[in-house]
């Protein structure tokens, strides 16, 4: 009897792939997914898109099509609004997430600042991953308007401050 198994048992046993789970525990760092269980958010991850980007190079511009979130597994990303640094993101934070839910045009450019790998959670796979799993689509619908309403929150603040500012500036 032959000791090579592996050509029949290798693939059965063998470890997640460490990219899920490092993908998964990212994801889990974030309120994007509160509430949901970890095994389903490594099904998602198995199933996400990763994408590289060189130091300079436009994730997407103002006015392209949404397509879906992006989180950051390594890198540094810039939201950019007609040049304005909006925000500095880095590893583990996300953005783009508004294409989840409304098929519109980008609002703002996403370029990488240095060498960034980035997660994808597109459209399709949430909308397939709602039907297949309603209950966790509701609380990660949940967990979209949580965000999306910190991110008004924040700015509104930073327009405030900035009417403020040229008030100031004027008297």
């Amino acid at each position: 009897m032959s000791t090579n198994t592996s050509s029949v048992w290798g693939g059965l046993f063998q470890k997640r792939e460490p990219w899920c789970d490092e993908v998964t525990n990212l994801w889990l760092d974030t309120p994007f997914f509160k509430g949901i269980p970890a095994r389903e958010i490594r099904k998602l991850s198995n199933d996400m898109h990763a994408r590289n980007y060189q130091a300079g190079e436009f994730i997407f511009h103002q006015g392209d099509q949404g397509a879906g979130v992006a989180m950051i597994k390594s890198g540094t990303v810039e939201i950019r609004y007609e040049g304005n640094v909006l925000a500095t993101l880095h590893d583990g934070d996300f953005f783009g997430e508004i294409a989840l839910v409304l098929d519109e045009l980008r609002t703002a450019d996403a370029v990488a600042i240095a060498s960034t790998e980035l997660v994808l959670f597109l459209r399709p796979d949430f909308e397939e991953w709602i039907k297949r799993a309603p209950q966790h689509g509701a609380q990660l619908s949940k967990n979209l308007a949580y965000v999306l309403a910190h991110r008004l929150m924040h700015a509104n603040k930073m327009l405030a401050e900035e009417k403020n500012k040229h008030v100031i500036e004027s008297s």
